[in-house]
């Protein structure tokens, strides 16, 4: 675990990083919009705050981390869909010792954000006996599911509850930023409870330029911000330098023998030959997805470079781009104008979850047990 926390950080300052330019990380909204933030969590009942579960650590705003310490808190780890499962349960146990209270959700997960809500109500208990109005404040970076979190609370509260007040659902898109300013969503009655959406805000100054790609790579930052390619090429050296390509090349074989079993049966043929035509968008994605996978498998296992060594792993994730460049189907054009593409379409496929469950962070010395 420590060569990887090594090796991640080695890929934050590899060199096509520096060639980027400076980075401006904190938009001047988000300015006005911490303040607004610490003046309403003086009066929050509780706070959930949001994580991305694929960055437990690196999706938390470390500066207000001392005011949020000091209230009724839950972290919220959410998009666990996208997460690895075995490690995000590692994850759980590492904030349970350290006694913070931590679930994780899929906010489109009626079923998941039903399982946070009780744990809301449980924390809220001894306040709901000696209060007529609660307010449950969410709190997070930008981009971590907060406003579709806050849609489907307010679903199930309007089913659960008599709420006679017709409230705006949350505006989503995926984009960091949405939600601009702080608006309150009544969910429940007898005592009122109120949820309280916030926009996502960074810390004025990243750490450092893994912690910022960590952010890009899940959206938290605009991609414009950072810039696609060098938010590629980061997750490509992450590929690369976890060995990711081999694991891929393991359930690549799996998928190949069970293909042969499937179209040894003609039954089982003519029922996959009926479930092509009847899913073909489907069908098509995994193609892809797989077409993907074996692409990188195929440059990472021929390369013969040492890419323990900085320059010629930036040259074995040139190969990978200009590979993925016939795999996306971009047009030949000279190489500096087909990397947007494809960097674009390898981005959209890691972020989907199509590329597997990741967690890019590694877990604290001394919670790896």
């Amino acid at each position: 675990m420590r060569g990887l926390r090594r090796a991640a950080k080695r890929a934050g300052e590899m060199a096509f990083n520096a060639a980027g330019g400076a980075v401006n990380w904190f938009p001047g909204h988000m300015a006005a919009a911490s303040r607004a933030i610490r003046d309403r969590l003086k009066l929050a009942d509780l706070v959930i705050e949001v994580r991305d579960a694929r960055i437990p650590l690196s999706s938390a705003n470390k500066d207000l981390q001392p005011v949020l310490s000091a209230k009724r808190r839950i972290l919220a780890l959410n998009k666990k869909d996208l997460a690895n499962p075995n490690i995000m349960n590692r994850w759980i146990n590492h904030f349970e010792s350290c006694k913070q209270d931590c679930i994780s959700v899929n906010a489109h997960s009626c079923s998941s954000v039903n399982q946070l809500l009780g744990f809301a109500e449980l924390k809220l208990k001894e306040a709901i006996s000696k209060e007529p109005t609660l307010l449950i404040m969410l709190v997070g970076v930008p981009n971590v599911g907060k406003s579709a979190l806050i849609n489907s609370i307010h679903r199930i509260a309007t089913s659960r509850f008599p709420v006679k007040d017709k409230n705006k659902r949350a505006t989503v898109g995926p984009l960091p930023g949405v939600t601009q300013d702080i608006a309150g969503y009544k969910i429940a009655t007898q005592p009122s409870i109120y949820v309280l959406d916030t926009p996502g805000v960074l810390v004025p100054s990243i750490p450092d330029m893994e912690t910022g790609l960590k952010l890009a790579l899940t959206g938290a930052v605009k991609d414009s911000v950072v810039g696609e390619e060098r938010i590629a090429k980061y997750l490509l050296s992450l590929l690369n330098i976890r060995k990711t390509p081999l694991h891929w090349e393991r359930l690549l074989h799996r998928e190949e023998e069970l293909c042969e079993e499937i179209c040894s049966s003609n039954k089982k043929d003519n029922s996959l030959r009926r479930r092509r035509l009847n899913n073909s968008d489907a069908i098509y994605v995994q193609d892809l997805v797989t077409e993907v996978q074996r692409t990188l498998c195929h440059t990472f296992l021929n390369f013969t470079g040492n890419t323990e060594e900085e320059s010629e792993l930036e040259t074995l994730i040139d190969m990978q781009l200009v590979a993925l460049r016939k795999v996306f189907r971009i047009p030949h054009k000279p190489f500096d104008e087909t990397q947007g593409p494809t960097s674009k379409k390898l981005l959209t496929l890691f972020r989907s979850g199509k590329l597997g469950p990741f967690i890019l962070d590694d877990l604290p010395d001394g919670s790896e047990n």
